[in-house]
């Protein structure tokens, strides 16, 4: 069938589109309430069939690319709404846009229930029926918990009500020893009730540092002076809005987009009975363009569709946008009760929304400025790429002998963003192996952690093919190329003095000059990949060497542990095995010595 065909054969039931090139690649998902009505809208059907004029520029242009198309059919819009959001996050289509920054951000909570509670921090929600959360907050949680903690007298650790004996934090007077009863409940109920108004009002908290960090500089405790100035100053970093304080008590969760021509920026924030409690943004890449509804429904979904433990009922937001209405029912039937996505015309609400607005066009501003983007335009020329490769990851893997075989990944995102790092403990014995079960273990969390906009493999063209076959299998669209040393005569260019490394595309073998600071931005990809993965070689094969060294001991030779390696694959299998298993490798002896070593 044609695409023609295909649009015209489209039932009338809710569902998700999904259009694809002549390659085979995904270039679009979307969803309908009626599958026929909505894809037949991007079309025209006389004098000829093509793409409707009256689609966005960006639409139209992957039309133009679109020779074949599928559907899912589902029972609902909402339920469209949740597979298109998920589908796009695991399959990255080139022309939908991708929230990468999936955070989780953190609340401070307090089990009221408790006899002497505490207050800790936590990413998702606590069972209890009598538990109080604040924020959520953007950054620096853990520092304005830490300062209520110096000035309020606290139970300062878990562990300490355990004790039943009164500790250090008694001694140095931060607690007043509930654990051997010498303050009652209703006293401490007091305390607690004055951290949660320091929680709640910034400005008190902060009064109340400044007189403490006065205290200390004035009885010459410099040190203890610096760190209440630092807590003061981090504190402080978080409330740049903090001079909104409405009239009502309302809780408000604040949205707002501002877009430029290949970044966009998405303001969030968070206001808790009239009070700004943090705001956080988020910035979104495409080199095909944007559409603010689409925006907006990504930002919205990709806050909303984790577990909350606090769920506003009211949703303010800048521009109104296609979505509101599903939105408005899913999260009804999420958060189970009535939730309003609204965009205030006037009065207070209006003001909050220009001020998100406002923020967003700066930072939007900021962010254009900050880093030299024709790094990633000249590797999109350089490879053909489908998209420019802002967030990419690198890929490596290291071994010794076929023992403590290990891979790592590390991704770059306008920077080396260390907290995205991973390792992979490996079992395959080959190089090609290896690569294969590495790969499809990043594959599989796509779901999870979105995939990049580039993949780069240490290796050579047979590991790029290898990449491309898995990354095509998985139905992904994301660009794969490699880097590897020149050879000559079986041995590395490096091994002789230089450094000329040979880049593998789609567009096919690339040898540019080591000056050329495309192959340099790769090359520094590729060595913090390596200097990754031997980092953690490194640790695996000190375990492993304590691991023989200790069979040794009980008189189990190195021949005879690779033996039982080449059977078990690990040392943890070789741990587990039974008594009657190891016998029929190594013999009831040698079986013997080993289960005295591990029980």
């Amino acid at each position: 069938m044609t695409l023609q065909d295909k649009v015209k054969a489209l039932p009338s039931t809710p569902g998700i589109y999904q259009y694809f090139d002549s390659q085979g690649h995904l270039l679009y998902i979307g969803k309908a309430k009626n599958l026929k009505n909505r894809v037949k809208s991007y079309f025209r059907f006389t004098p000829s069939f093509g793409p409707s004029q009256n689609t966005s520029a960006r639409i139209y242009k992957m039309l133009t690319e679109a020779v074949d198309m599928a559907y899912i059919i589902v029972e609902s819009e909402h339920d469209a709404l949740i597979l298109e959001n998920s589908l796009i996050k695991q399959l990255k289509p080139k022309y939908n846009i991708l929230l990468r920054d999936d955070k989780t951000y953190p609340y401070i909570y307090v089990d009221l229930n408790q006899d002497f509670p505490r207050l800790e921090i936590t990413r998702k929600v606590i069972k209890g029926s009598n538990i109080k959360y604040f924020g959520p907050f953007s950054q620096n949680a853990r520092q304005l918990l830490d300062a209520i903690y110096d000035i309020c007298k606290l139970v300062q650790k878990k562990s300490c009500l355990k004790g039943k004996k009164a500790c250090l934090f008694y001694q140095i007077e931060k607690c007043l020893a509930p654990c051997e009863g010498k303050i009652s409940k209703e006293s401490y109920k007091q305390i607690m009730q004055e951290a949660l108004e320091y929680l709640q009002n910034h400005k008190l908290l902060l009064k109340k540092l400044e007189e403490k960090m006065l205290f200390f500089s004035e009885n010459l405790l410099f040190e203890e002076a610096a760190r209440i100035r630092n807590q003061i100053s981090k504190i402080k970093a978080t409330q740049t809005l903090s001079h909104i304080d409405l009239a009502k008590l309302e809780d408000y969760d604040i949205f707002a987009i501002s877009i430029g021509e290949k970044i966009s920026c998405g303001v969030m924030i968070f206001i808790r009975q009239g009070k700004v409690t943090s705001s956080t943004h988020t910035i979104f890449k495409s080199s095909t363009g944007f559409d603010l509804d689409e925006l907006y429904r990504v930002l919205l979904m990709g806050y909303y569709q984790k577990e909350l433990p606090f769920r506003v009922k009211e949703i303010l937001v800048y521009d109104e946008f296609s979505e509101q209405n599903t939105l408005e029912v899913l999260l009804e039937k999420q958060f189970g009760h009535k939730v309003s996505i609204k965009k205030p015309k006037i009065g207070e609400k209006r003001r909050l929304v220009e001020l998100a607005y406002n923020n967003a066009k700066e930072l939007l501003r900021v962010e254009d400025k900050k880093h030299d983007r024709n790094i990633y335009e000249e590797l999109q020329k350089l490879f053909a790429l489908q998209n420019t490769p802002y967030n990419i990851e690198t890929f490596d893997n290291s071994h010794m002998m076929g023992t403590a075989t290990v891979g790592a990944m590390v991704k770059w995102d306008e920077g080396f963003i260390k907290s995205k790092y991973r390792h992979y403990n490996i079992m395959a014995k080959d190089e090609y192996g290896q690569m294969r079960e590495m790969l499809n273990r990043r594959v599989e969390s796509f779901d999870k952690n979105p995939p990049p906009d580039l993949m780069v493999i240490d290796g050579g063209e047979t590991l790029r093919q290898l990449a491309c076959k898995i990354i095509k299998k998985s139905g992904v669209n994301v660009d794969v190329v490699a880097i590897a040393k020149e050879k000559r005569d079986g041995k590395a260019m490096r091994s002789r003095g230089k450094a000329n490394d040979i880049l593998y595309s789609d567009e096919g073998v690339l040898k540019l000059d080591p000056k050329d600071k495309r192959l340099q931005f790769i090359q520094r990809l590729r060595d913090e990949a390596h200097r990754f993965v031997i980092s953690f070689h490194q640790k695996q094969k000190r375990k492993t060497d304590q691991k023989i060294s200790l069979m040794k001991k009980k008189g189990v030779g190195e021949a005879t542990v690779k033996k039982l390696l080449q059977y078990f694959e690990t040392f943890e299998n070789i741990e587990n095995a039974t008594f009657d298993e190891l016998s029929q490798v190594v013999g009831t002896n040698i079986a013997s010595n080993i289960k005295n070593i591990h029980n």
